[in-house]
Formats: structure tokens, sequence, C-alpha cells
């Protein structure tokens, strides 16, 4: 085996230049993959946090079936002493009290209608992004005032700005009438006009007031800041809600199941550019080994004449490729290992990103994320592809006749 080794490597560097030009091939495109595919998952990971910690959370204990219905008394009972029980239970994790419900809003001179939340002002800030959006007068403070924070595009169609009074006029947890003149403590401005004219946020005591909610909610918030450990912690959160109570804890895949095939989609597309990418370089290898396999067709006559077996050259042809394309493996990912290693100290953004992402309040840079499947799966992959590609050139040697073979020149 050593004697066949040695053969095989020397082989090899009979055209340097082919075969560096083909190594190189292999190196780039590893590198390529081995940082494409870090930045990617990265992202997800960037996406996923900013779609979470925007509003939803990682967890949420809501009643059943109000996930799926949203309906005003599909509450959870004594939401605050709730929060404050799995604040102390878990005091690493970011957690609070919601309510939700629907209202129309009316100014002087215009009226609509939009969801109104009540928070909890003293941690909503530690389990959503959106006070950090407010572009204009302050987020909530007390939470028995009457005041209110709207979006950008509500209050262009309201006409309103901070200090102006709406009306809300809505339907409380029993039915009844609800209503309330707030004061516009703020108006915050996430990028997104839909989200902005019809999402609002009034304090959760002044939301109990209003909608005669006796102290209920609709779901309490937990933040675990990434998503690794969620299974965990759900489970844990599962464990400390009262077994007398019916209640049921949502992680992030049930909140935002468009989420999830989100990146399945890209996943696809991306795995698709990387197919094509893949096939090149073995196509590349095709080339090399075919060529190589064509050049020494009097040499391999001889040897056949002499008793050598078409399989044994077929393996050594394929050693050779094994060879190349494991220098590109291993070249490949040192090289993408090193690239990726430092963006993600350094982060990487694209032409213009920062401007958008302080409007989204995103960060500015992207962290790729160095993990041993994104560094090796591509280079893994690229690697069997070319040991694919050298096996018609290898498969050819057993259609070689020892006498034509010996009058090729």
């Amino acid at each position: 085996m050593n004697l066949v080794l040695r053969l095989a490597w020397r082989n090899l560097w009979r055209q340097p230049r082919r075969t560096w030009l083909t190594t190189g091939a292999m190196v780039f495109s590893n590198t390529l993959l081995v940082f494409m595919i870090s930045l990617q998952f990265g992202m997800y990971g960037l996406m996923i946090n900013n779609t979470l910690q925007a509003y939803t959370g990682h967890l949420q204990i809501q009643a059943p079936g109000y996930i799926d219905d949203q309906k005003m008394r599909q509450t959870v009972a004594d939401i605050l002493p709730l929060a404050e029980r799995l604040r102390a239970e878990f005091p690493e994790q970011s957690i609070a009290a919601r309510a939700t419900g629907f209202a129309l809003v009316s100014s002087a001179d215009r009226s609509y209608g939009v969801a109104v939340v009540g928070v909890e002002p003293g941690y909503e800030s530690r389990v959503s992004t959106l006070p950090g959006l407010v572009s204009s007068g302050r987020f909530l403070e007390d939470n028995d005032a009457a005041e209110i924070v709207i979006g950008a595009a509500l209050a262009r169609i309201l006409r309103v700005d901070v200090g102006d009074e709406l009306t809300l006029l809505g339907s409380g947890k029993d039915g009844s009438f609800a209503a309330a003149v707030v004061i516009i403590a703020g108006i915050f401005d996430s990028g997104l006009p839909d989200f902005d004219r019809s999402f609002t946020e009034i304090p959760l005591g002044l939301f109990d007031d209003v909608f005669y909610m006796n102290g209920s909610g609709h779901h309490v918030v937990i933040n675990n800041g990434g998503i690794s450990g969620v299974a965990d912690l759900k489970t844990r959160v599962e464990a400390t809600v009262p077994p007398g109570e019916e209640l049921v804890v949502h992680d992030w895949d049930a909140l935002q199941p468009g989420l999830q095939q989100t990146i399945k989609a890209d996943i696809s597309s991306a795995f698709f550019m990387y197919g094509i990418l893949v096939i090149l370089v073995a196509f590349s290898v095709l080339n090399t080994q075919l060529m190589s396999v064509l050049e020494r067709t009097h040499e391999f006559g001889i040897v056949m004449s002499l008793g050598l077996t078409p399989g044994r050259l077929g393996r050594l042809v394929l050693l050779e490729t094994a060879i190349m394309g494991f220098m590109g493996l291993v070249l490949g990912a040192i090289l993408g290992g090193l690239v990726t290693w430092w963006l993600s100290f350094n982060g990487f953004a694209y032409p213009g990103m920062e401007e958008m992402a302080s409007r989204f309040n995103l960060p500015a840079r992207f962290y790729p994320e160095v993990t041993l499947i994104s560094l090796l799966s591509g280079p893994v992959v690229v690697f069997l592809f070319t040991l694919l590609a050298a096996l018609y050139p290898a498969l050819r040697l057993h259609k070689l006749h020892p006498v034509e073979a010996m009058r090729a020149v």
C-alpha cells in the first residue's frame, strides 16, 4: 500500500500546474462554502432572535386555544402574580405579562381600528425591542397611567402627535362597553407601515380597568436571549405552571411557524446554488483525471501486459483523486475557517446595510457562526463528488486492451 500511495503521489505531480489548478478550484470552492454556510446559519440565528425579540419572545404561556382563536375571553387568570412567580423562579430570564384587545381609536379628526396591547412598562423593554424604537416622546412608565404609545403611520393617519388625546372604544372581556381617554406618550417607528398603523400599547393596569379583565391577561412572554436551550426551558416552565390551572406553554416554533418555513425555503434555494458550485468542481476534476488517464494510455497498456489488472489501475486513479480531494478539503477548510473565524469577531456588512439596520433596530453587521457542521459539511460534499467524478476515468480502464493501448502515442 505504501508503494501504491507513493506511486499515486508521483503521478499527481507529473503535471504540477494542472494539479495545482484543480486543487486550487477545490480550495476556493471549499473556502467559499465554509464562509457562505457559516454566514447563512449566523444570519438565521440573527433573524430568529431579532424576530422573536421584537415582540413574540421565545416562549409564551397562554390559555388553551388562544394561539388559534385569540378570543378576548381566553385568558390567563391572575397574570401579574404568575409573572412575578416566574421571575422569581427564573431570575436569569426576561419575563413580562401582556393582555391584548382591539379597539377603535379616535382623534379629533379621524378614527382607526387597532390592536391594543397592555404591557408592564417596567419589564416590556426586556422582552421586546419596541420600546427602543420610540422616535418621539417616551415609552410607557406608569402601570396605571392613562397613556398610549402608537406607531408613526397611525399618528399620520390620525393627525396627532405626542401629548395629544385619543379616545379608545372597544369591547371588554365580559362583553361590556370599554372606553378610555388616553394621552400619547410616545410614537415608535419600526419601519413596517402595516405594523405601525395597527399596533398600540398601553399600561397593563390601565388595560385591566378599561377592558374589565379582573386581573387576568392573555400571555406571559419569556425571552431566553437565544434559541439554544429553549426546549429545556420550556420543560422547566411547564413544570412550574400550577397544575390546577389549564395553561399551555408554546415555544417560538409554534408562535412563529412562518419563520421556520422561511428558513427552510432559503436553505433549499441556497443549497441549489451550492450544488451548482460543487458540480462545477466535480467536472473540473473529471476533466483533469480523464486527461491524466488518456496521457498514460501507453503506460497502462504496458503494465497491463505484465499482469496488472484494470481494477488495480482504476483504484490507483481513485487514490490519486482522493489525495487531490483531501488536499482541497484540508486547505479549503483551514482557509475558510480562518476567514470565518476572523469575521465572527469583526463582523461582515453589505454596502448600505448600516442605514437599513438602524431603521429596523438590527445590528449593522452580520457575524458568521463557526461550527463543526459549517466547517466540514461543504468540503466533505466536494470531496465525495470529486471521487464520484473520478469513477468514469477509472471505469474506462476496464475497456482498455493492452495491445491497442501500447500502440497509443
